[in-house]
């Protein structure tokens, strides 16, 4: 399912596509849940060091999803991190850190095959080089700042960085 055509034209091109949500049949189109809103893209694994960033995640999507701050995981084993089945990503996800923001089942977010929207952040921007890097992104689509997996999600600059968008 495409966009609607009202919310197609004014949508960033990389965000109309249909994606499949973590674990599930069921897909979302970014235009529909992001379109004129910030967001935090982040690339994810479930067996990496930074796995317990997702309650970090939560608690900023959380804190600013009022305030228009769409945040959206991108499961990806580019990195040989990704757990061995989405069902298993999913318990870690959903069950082990109470996730209730968009989780995108497994895909490339670096190289030729990545993801549309990673294509797009990794021109703006840099491809990730880890798990847990961080993009914010503004309510145009434009990248506005980076983060390596290092910066945790309570991080006072990501903190900054998401706030100057809203």
């Amino acid at each position: 399912m495409i966009a609607s055509s009202a919310v197609a034209e004014s949508c960033p091109a990389f965000l109309d596509h249909d994606q499949r949500k973590l674990h599930s049949s069921e897909t979302v189109n970014l235009c529909e849940i992001a379109n004129g809103k910030p967001m935090l893209v982040v690339n994810t694994a479930s067996h990496c060091g930074y796995t317990d960033q997702f309650g970090g995640l939560e608690t900023l999507h959380k804190r600013y999803a009022d305030d228009g701050l769409v945040v959206v995981g991108f499961a990806s084993d580019d990195f040989s991190q990704e757990a061995d089945s989405e069902e298993e990503a999913a318990t870690i996800c959903y069950k082990n850190f109470g996730i209730t923001f968009t989780m995108i089942a497994p895909g490339a977010v670096t190289g030729a095959d990545a993801n549309p929207v990673f294509q797009e952040i990794n021109r703006q921007s840099s491809p990730p080089s880890w798990n847990f890097t961080k993009y914010v992104v503004d309510a145009e689509g434009n990248v506005t700042n980076a983060f390596p997996s290092r910066v945790t999600p309570d991080d006072p600059e990501l903190i900054k960085a998401v706030e100057s968008v809203l």
